[in-house]
């Protein structure tokens, strides 16, 4: 196990380089900070000179791959963070110098067990892209297929290990100072993150979930996942066809193509929520960079290495819950999130309702361009904290997608109305799912499957399984012994031990700041 010392010389070389980027001035200023942590920022930030405007973005690219995946991750989160740095972070770009073709060609055919050339005639030495976790390369096929190839960089899976547990560690101890920061729940979001990235390490789950998604989606036209090469797939490499289409960012090339720009930003939002409402199972990775427009309008997406899933209940509470603001049914939406429990009984129910529609009024029947998003999220989170909702994790890779998918929908329409375009399938899912037939037909199998039973039986389950809330149950999280908190052992040695190491470390690196070092 890795000591405290260790994790504490991690954070602090990592909070020097966010210093450095101007990037703990928010922290230091919110009023919610922990003290600890403040003394701690003011540490790492000792004899650096910050820039006027912080460059979150920049300091996570600068700090490697993991904290460029966490960065990703925390621009969901304006609640943890705080609005300016979580806009800036929306802008992190997940690229990094390629690794030599020789070590990427070492993966290959250590991964098989045979020479590269056994599987491919042809492998362009010269990447299509570089990401923090993997780089793609274009090749051909031993049978003469065009395939993208994406392989994981070299002892990858290593180095997100051991940035994870230093990330386990600060989330643990932060949520041990109590108030604000336990409301936030930062070790669930690192247990997600934990979990997101572990899938992105695997190629095979990748591959899996592509599969998955493309059996979803037969059913919806101008939308096509890229198969799989299964032959040429496993944990370290995956194979799939080679895509000859335009990113869907380049706006004025899609024009020159003659494509139909609104049609493609309302079929993008459409098929978003059949993934996510009909499906529960949804791409959640919607950047610009994964998603391409083929010469026929349809519309290709790539890299599935983060995927979202939603149970049936959350998706019937998510389907009303859109239904309700659009239609401006604001009683029936806080009646929803005290059903799922997301909103602590001893509030009022009339009271939440008044909340959302102080914040759901101002944006009904407006397109995205008179909107401020900024003032609709500030809204949002004085409710969560007015009515102690605890952050829901599940939902949070839902909403990073959903803003993903505005953002891109926005930019190829500008006058995109949100609301209008969601509204009508909303409408028909309700209706299918929770109409009269639907509720009929539920009912009736529903009721023969319990003649089957002996009330007992159903009694002692009931009893053992009582009816959940919306939230899904949090993952196992992992122990750890806390050094601040009513949790923290105490004794002079643990805190002669700490502050040992937080003045050593900072000395260290007020000596390399001041060029003591050399």
């Amino acid at each position: 196990m890795t000591r405290p010392a260790t994790h504490i010389f991690r954070l602090l070389k990592w909070g020097r380089t966010l210093a450095k980027h101007g990037a703990l001035r928010g922290i230091e200023r919110d009023p919610n900070t922990p003290a600890p942590v403040k003394r701690l920022t003011r540490l790492a930030r000792f004899g650096t000179f910050q820039p006027q405007v912080p460059d979150y973005a920049g300091a996570f690219q600068e700090i490697g791959p993991a904290a460029i995946k966490l960065g990703q991750t925390l621009a969901t989160r304006p609640d943890l963070v705080g609005e300016e740095a979580a806009n800036n972070l929306l802008t992190l770009q997940d690229d990094l110098p390629p690794v030599r073709f020789a070590e990427i060609e070492a993966v290959i055919e250590a991964s098989f067990g045979q020479p590269a050339s056994a599987l491919f005639s042809k492998i362009d030495p010269e990447p299509v892209g570089a990401a923090s976790i993997a780089q793609v390369h274009r090749a051909v096929t031993t049978d003469d297929r065009q395939v993208a190839v994406k392989v994981l960089r070299p002892g990858i899976r290593e180095r997100f290990a051991r940035d994870i547990e230093t990330y386990e560690w600060a989330a643990a101890n932060l949520e041990a100072l109590g108030g604000e920061a336990a409301r936030l729940r930062p070790r669930l979001t690192i247990a997600n993150f934990k979990r997101w990235t572990n899938r992105e390490l695997d190629l095979r789950r990748e591959a899996a979930s592509a599969s998955e998604l493309a059996d979803a989606m037969k059913g919806f036209e101008g939308y096509r996942i890229p198969a799989i090469d299964w032959d040429r797939t496993n944990g370290r490499v995956m194979t799939v066809d080679w895509i000859d289409g335009v990113k869907i960012s380049k706006v004025e090339e899609l024009k020159a193509r003659g494509h139909d720009l609104p049609a493609l930003a309302e079929r993008l939002v459409l098929a978003f929520l059949t993934q996510a409402i009909s499906g529960g199972f949804f791409h959640a990775d919607m950047h610009q960079g994964n998603l391409f427009v083929e010469d026929d309008g349809t519309i290709t997406a790539i890299d599935f290495g983060i995927m979202g899933r939603i149970d049936r209940r959350a998706r019937v509470w998510l389907a009303e819950i859109l239904y309700g603001l659009t239609t401006g049914n604001y009683r029936r939406v806080a009646e929803i999130h005290f059903e799922a429990q997301y909103v602590p009984s001893y509030h009022s129910v009339d009271e939440f309702a008044t909340a959302l529609r102080a914040v759901g009024e101002p944006m009904r029947g407006k397109p995205v361009s008179e909107l401020s998003v900024g003032q609709m999220l500030d809204g949002l989170f004085a409710i969560t904290r007015d009515f102690d909702m605890q952050t829901q994790p599940h939902l949070l890779l839902l909403q990073k997608t959903m803003v993903m998918v505005e953002g891109i929908a926005t930019q190829l329409n500008p006058a995109i109305n949100m609301w209008d375009v969601s509204a009508p399938y909303v409408r028909n899912w309700v209706r299918d799912e929770l109409g009269p037939e639907a509720a009929l037909a539920d009912r009736i199998r529903k009721d023969g499957e319990t003649l089957l039973r002996l009330p007992d039986l159903i009694r002692r389950i009931e009893d053992k399984f009582p009816a959940k809330g919306g939230a899904p149950e949090p993952p196992p999280l992992p122990e750890i012994e806390v050094i601040v908190g009513p949790g923290a052992r105490t004794g002079a040695g643990w805190f002669g031990y700490l502050l040992a190491a937080a003045i050593g470390a900072g000395a260290l690196w007020s000596a390399m700041a001041l060029g003591w070092m050399g």
